[in-house]
């Protein structure tokens, strides 16, 4: 059995009762459901009862075509980060927007916020994404790799050595029985 919970009434209210809450959302849809969310709390007129909405995402560096491309990537696929005062009107708001599937945590309708430090943990990675872009890829030493383009395609190898300032890996490879050191774009080879 569940046990009562108290329901903070205005008059015992801390001055700001907004939590955050984590939101599961469709994946790939997370951006969508921030759009919506934000145009029903407008329509709604709960501006005050809503503070901030995360989509938690970094920046990562992949090569297209040769040349270096900064994207976007969700590090939490299918999750949304809201920041409001739970109550009824609230709730409902937000589970019955389009592509939320529901809260994430606590009871079924009663949801448990997430600590202040897990969201500025989140915030944080944000920022190192920004403030340095993270390969689309990582790679580890020893890890077992296959050339996929150039002069040794189809050979596998070990990481030896990695680059992300130039994008480029070391890998050991066997050529006529010899392990050979062979310098490789990040785009000429695959996890194995």
């Amino acid at each position: 059995m569940t046990e009562p919970q108290a329901t903070p009434t205005p008059e015992t209210a801390a001055p700001s009762a907004k939590r955050w809450y984590v939101v599961h959302a469709y994946s790939g849809m997370e951006k969508a459901v921030e759009r919506n969310l934000r145009e029903r709390i407008d329509r709604a007129g709960m501006q005050d009862k809503f503070g901030r909405i995360l989509v938690p995402t970094e920046e990562v560096v992949e090569l297209k075509n040769g040349k270096k491309a900064v994207t976007e990537r969700r590090f939490f696929p299918g999750y949304v980060l809201v920041e409001m005062e739970m109550a009824d009107d609230t709730w409902h708001l937000v589970k019955h927007t389009s592509k939320v599937t529901g809260f994430v945590g606590g009871a079924r309708n009663r949801p448990a916020p997430i600590s202040e430090a897990e969201v500025m943990k989140i915030v944080n990675q944000m920022q190192e994404g920004v403030d340095k872009p993270r390969p689309k890829v990582e790679w580890t030493v020893g890890e077992m790799v296959r050339v996929k383009e150039g002069p040794f395609t189809d050979f596998n190898g070990a990481v030896e050595e990695v680059n992300y300032e130039k994008s480029k890996v070391k890998v050991s490879v066997t050529i006529f029985g010899r392990a050979t050191g062979v310098e490789l774009d990040f785009s000429q080879v695959e996890k194995v």
